[in-house]
């Protein structure tokens, strides 16, 4: 999975540079993507995501990872976030069902 975020599915765009004599060659928009260690509250471990800057500043936004992976649908997710998405779920599950 190269060049695509694992949280939001951010990929790489084609389009054009369009010059002042109107020429279109084409040009590829890539997004910012990263491989990054994020913690996770629930979990209580760090997990290694290749994600996008946005992807980043929108977990910040929504107060961490967990939360973050919650609201998200699994269409955009890959597998890997898919499956941390599970495990936050269950733990979360269980932190209600103690209390």
């Amino acid at each position: 999975m190269a060049r695509r975020c694992e949280l939001t599915g951010k990929g790489v765009l084609s389009g054009h540079n369009v010059s002042h004599a109107n020429n279109k060659t084409k040009r590829k928009f890539r997004p910012n993507v990263s491989d990054v260690a994020v913690v996770s509250d629930k979990l209580n471990r760090t997990v290694r995501l290749k994600i996008s800057k946005h992807a980043l500043r929108s977990i910040d936004h929504n107060g961490g990872l967990d939360a973050f992976l919650l609201k998200q649908s699994d269409e955009n997710l890959s597998l890997r976030a898919r499956r941390l998405k599970r495990e936050v779920a269950r733990a979360v599950a269980a932190e209600q069902k103690a209390s």
